[in-house]
Parts: C-alpha cells; structure tokens; sequence
C-alpha cells in the first residue's frame, strides 16, 4: 500500500509554495504516495502561479475528507497569512506564525496514526521566531509539537552519503566545549538507527576529526584523544561499524569513492560545506530521532529568487522521494 506522506508549502515568503508547485505538477508523487498537501489553499494557488504550472486539487477541512484516487491533490486547507499581507522574498512575523500553525496541525494528524511520514518545503528560522516560536529551530518545534523527548538531531542526505552532526546550531566558539565522547557517540548511533530505517542493515560510518590533521597527535589539540576516539570506541563496542577520527579535509574523498555510508561531522559547516559543494540541488535534510520520518530540501528559503519561477526542484523532489522511501520501510517493520 502507499504511504500517506503531508507535504508542507513552507514559508510563503519564500521559494517553497514554488517548489511544492513544480513537484506535484509530475505523475510521480502521487505513483509513489498517497499526498496530502497541508496549507493555505491561496498560498497553494499562488505557488503555483509563480511556478506557470497547474495542480488540479480539491480543498478539505479534514483528512477523513481526502480521496487519494481522485484526480485532484487533496489540500487540508489551513488558513494562515494570504497573499498581499506578505512580501516575497521578506521576512514576515505573519508568515513565520502561520508556518508554525501548519506544523503544529500536520504533527497532530502525525500523533493521530493518519501520516506515515511528512515534506516540508524551505523555513525561515528567524520568521518562525519572529512568529512567536519559542525554539532555535524547527526540529526542537517539531519534538515538542510530538511531545518527543529522545535524542534528536539534523541529518544531511545527498544521493547514498548522510551526514551526522556533533553539534550543529550553535556558536564556533562553543563547539570544542560540547566534544564529548557521549556526544560524538549519540551521533553515530542516530544516523546508524536512521540508516537502518531507510533500508542498510550494517550502515558504514566515518567520524571526523575536529582539528587540523586530525590532532597531530596531539600537537593540534586533543579533542581527538580524549572525547572523539573514545565515542568511536564506544560505538564499536555497540555493534556499530565506525571508524575513526579521520582529518575532516580528507573524509569525504573516501566517502564520495563508496567507503562510508555515512560521515559524523564535528560542527554544523565541517560537514554541510562539502555536502552543499558536491551537490547543492539535490541535498536533503532529515529530522534525525523523530518517531515519524520528516524531510526537507537541505537549501533555505531564497529570498533573492522568491517570486521569479526560477527555484530549481531538485532538492525537494530527493525530499519527497527518501520520505516515501523511510515511510515504506517504517511501515515494513
């Protein structure tokens, strides 16, 4: 059976009600999962306006309303900020609110049983404070809206390779202080559990050094002696096929020839550089811990092309298409 995967339009501020648009315009998501789209209708109609494409669909007040074999896109229609209240490519605090709204209602379907994974499209981390969140980013949102309290985390998608991170929103100047080996152990056990969903029974997993060269045994720091390799040890010692700390200029080399399935990055740009350089249309994030799969486009908003057709879908089409995947396995087991 297909999985019933909510797509979110994002901030309307942004390029996401645009690329929501493009995705659903093809036959593809709807042969793959059974889609709801959960939204303002009218920022629904403007995305699609912006992006010179037609998305048959018919609006509804709840999803016991939505007939996935119908020919139009069943869209769970959340009233938020319409067009004219907002300007394209600005931050709006209205805009940011009704995202939050969107959010907290797609999450309650969730805590429901009636999704098996969700997409949303580009957030704008500052509108959603502006709007009244309370949180440093959508995925601590997210875990409160689920009333989830185990380990969470950002995970980077792009093709086969993911990336796990040891700290991730956080000052430079704080990152040293929060190495530990508990730390860098959790990092690994949460890409290798959320590797394990998507379908790779013994996920393959690098751990990167946090200094120049990896240390130099010492010479440069001893976060690799102390905390780094420990957590590996750690992890071996659990049954998971890690190895290092390996030099972060150097790792990911060895995991674009095939080596690793994944790559445990020390700080939040160690690993989204590479990442963004080796494919920056096709990234993905996934909200790593959550209890239902939840993805993303890995790019932000674009404020500088909102409104001009030009967003490219490529990342949101991977998005949709690891939801489906980690939904269907989810579902398997």
């Amino acid at each position: 059976m297909k999985p019933t995967v909510a797509v979110l339009l994002g901030d309307p501020s942004g390029i996401g009600p645009e690329l929501v648009a493009k995705l659903l315009a093809g036959p593809e998501p709807r042969q793959q999962a059974n889609v709801l789209v959960v939204g303002d209708r009218r920022v629904f109609e403007m995305g699609q306006h912006v992006a010179k494409v037609r998305v048959p669909f018919r609006g509804i007040d709840s999803i016991g309303q939505a007939d996935f074999g119908a020919p139009e896109v069943p869209v769970l229609d959340v009233p938020g900020v319409p067009p004219g209240e907002f300007t394209m490519g600005q931050l709006s605090a209205k805009a940011g609110a009704s995202v939050l709204d969107v959010i907290a209602d797609t999450l309650r379907l969730a805590r429901q049983g009636a999704l098996d994974a969700i997409m949303f499209a580009p957030l704008n981390k500052q509108a959603m404070r502006m709007g009244g969140s309370q949180f440093s980013d959508e995925l601590h949102f997210m875990a409160h809206e689920l009333q989830y309290e185990g380990l969470i985390r950002e995970l980077n998608v792009l093709d086969n390779l993911w990336l796990s991170r040891v700290t991730s929103h956080v000052a430079l100047s704080t990152v040293s202080s929060m190495i530990t080996k508990q730390r860098v152990y959790e990092a690994v056990e949460l890409v290798h559990r959320t590797l394990r969903r998507a379908g790779i029974d013994r996920p393959r997993i690098a751990v990167a050094a946090f200094n120049p060269h990896g240390g130099e045994g010492g010479l440069f720091g001893r976060e690799e002696i102390d905390e780094i390799g420990p957590g590996v040890e750690m992890a071996r010692a659990a049954g998971m096929a890690a190895e290092g700390p390996f030099p972060a200029d150097t790792i990911f080399l060895r995991a674009r020839k095939g080596e690793y399935n994944a790559i445990v990055s020390m700080y939040h740009d160690q690993g989204q550089i590479a990442m963004k350089l080796m494919g920056f249309d096709r990234g993905v994030t996934v909200q790593g811990g959550l209890p239902i799969p939840i993805t993303t486009p890995a790019h932000g908003t674009a404020f500088d092309i909102a409104g001009k057709g030009i967003a490219n879908p490529g990342a949101i089409q991977q998005a949709f298409r690891l939801a489906c995947r980690m939904a269907g396995t989810r579902s398997a087991s």
